[in-house]
């Protein structure tokens, strides 16, 4: 009777790893480009809307023209965007450069962090669209105010995340640790550094959104070159297919540098994992 049993277990068992095994395969395919099936069916139904509605280029552009204007103007785009990538790289840069080491004062130091903590945040309440032409102003038409507005725009959630990064040890694991003859370097380097590595780069792709906008948006305001530069143009000449293809450039540059950080982020993780 158990051996009967155990026949008719080994059976079910068999049947439900035969059958189970396409629905897992599917879904894990479906969960992997679930992304880019949803931009598929997004765009299918934009060019066959186009087609049907019988609407204007000038209204709404059908995919296909905006992916021949992309082929076609491609140099056009491409040198424009340049300029923008140095502008967001240079600004994101900056913040980074700035941020992190203001982070660690912030944490070390409670008389820095009560009397500068309050301001920064204070002046982060300022909409940064409205201090481009103050930029302009004062740093005149060159890469200068698009650098700084990508800059003051990233700055601040790099700092954020730093701090908070760094706050999120348990104090009780550090102060074990101090308890066995521990100094603080190696506090730092073994426990806080591993630690805060989530927040810090959870802050880094935050900012490099945010530092695209900021250097769009400068370029918008006093430029003669850039993806912001080349959008106003196409939009003073009713040029909307263009426009797009601008729009789709400038998220590339996002997308690519979101992907870059998110390819870091998981090499010192596994450095770090390996390190444990």
């Amino acid at each position: 009777m158990s051996d009967t049993q155990n026949s008719q277990q080994r059976k079910i068992v068999a049947a439900a790893i035969k059958g189970g095994k396409r629905p897992p395969l599917l879904r894990q395919l479906f969960e992997k480009f679930s992304a880019l099936l949803l931009a598929s069916a997004i765009i299918l139904f934009w060019q066959i809307y186009v087609k049907v509605s019988g609407i204007t280029e000038f209204v709404l552009p059908a995919p296909t023209a905006i992916a021949e204007r992309l082929i076609v103007d491609f140099p056009l785009l491409i040198s424009h965007a340049v300029i923008t990538f140095s502008e967001v790289i240079a600004g994101f840069g900056s913040a980074v450069i700035i941020g992190l080491p203001m982070a660690l004062i912030i944490f070390y130091s409670p008389i820095f962090e009560r009397s500068i903590y309050p301001i920064l945040i204070a002046l982060q309440t300022v909409p940064k669209i409205v201090l481009a032409p103050l930029l302009v102003l004062y740093l005149g038409y060159g890469w200068a105010p698009k650098i700084v507005l990508a800059f003051l725009i990233s700055f601040f959630p790099i700092l954020i995340s730093t701090v908070i990064g760094l706050q999120s040890l348990d104090k009780d694991l550090v102060n074990m640790v101090r308890s066995m003859g521990a100094k603080e370097y190696q506090i730092f380097h073994k426990l806080r550094l591993p630690a805060a590595l989530p927040n810090v780069f959870g802050g880094f792709k935050v900012a490099i959104y945010l530092a695209v906008i900021g250097a769009v948006i400068g370029e918008y305001v006093a430029a003669e070159q850039g993806l912001g530069y080349l959008q106003l143009q196409a939009n003073s000449q009713f040029d909307t297919t263009l426009n797009f293809a601008t729009v789709i450039m400038i998220s590339a540059i996002g997308v690519c540098l979101y992907l870059i950080l998110n390819a870091l982020e998981k090499r010192m993780s596994f450095r770090r994992d390996s390190a444990v």
